[in-house]
């Protein structure tokens, strides 16, 4: 646990060096299942930064869809489980993108890996694991953001097994 405090707390203190980004606090539901199967749903808390900084552009530059920017994070289950992850994220407009006009829904596609450790919780099946995220946030009057993200974790058959997990959560987001 004392690894988890050390890494929040320079996740914590770092995003003051940056100009421009976003922290997102999220809370949710860890290991959600379509099919009634037996399940281990638990609590889920996420924070991670997102920083407003392209590092590869891959289509046309008045189009902001094909900038991507990289975020870091940690998630913690109410089971234990610990998630160190880092990746790529993009975003857009949807009035933009489908009506060519703006409005305040942001829709944001991530991928990131990282370092899992079941804690108490899910054995994943590996140490390295990576997760896919869409995620759709409404911009407020102050331009902090309210979102709602879907979330797959798996380790891509890396290990002996690979129950993936799904993860639902309500975000709050703070420009910084």
């Amino acid at each position: 646990m004392k690894f988890v405090a050390k890494i929040l707390m320079i996740f914590l203190l770092s995003t003051n060096i940056f100009a421009e980004g976003l922290n997102i606090y999220s809370v949710g539901i860890y290991d959600i299942k379509f099919d009634n199967s037996d399940d281990k749903q638990t609590s889920d808390f996420r924070y991670e930064v997102r920083l407003d900084e392209s590092i590869f552009d891959i289509g046309p530059e008045q189009d902001n869809f094909f900038f991507l920017k990289p975020f870091f994070g940690i998630e913690l289950t109410g089971e234990s489980a610990f998630y160190a992850l880092g990746g790529i994220y993009l975003e857009d407009n949807l009035g933009q993108l489908f009506s060519n006009k703006k409005n305040k829904l942001i829709f944001t596609p991530s991928f990131g890996a990282g370092y899992y450790e079941n804690g108490d919780g899910l054995d994943l099946g590996n140490d390295l694991q990576f997760r896919t995220t869409l995620e759709i946030s409404y911009v407020l009057e102050n331009y902090n953001r309210l979102g709602l993200s879907f979330g797959h974790i798996s380790n891509a058959n890396l290990g002996n097994k690979n129950p993936g997990v799904e993860v639902i959560a309500i975000n709050y987001q703070i420009p910084f």
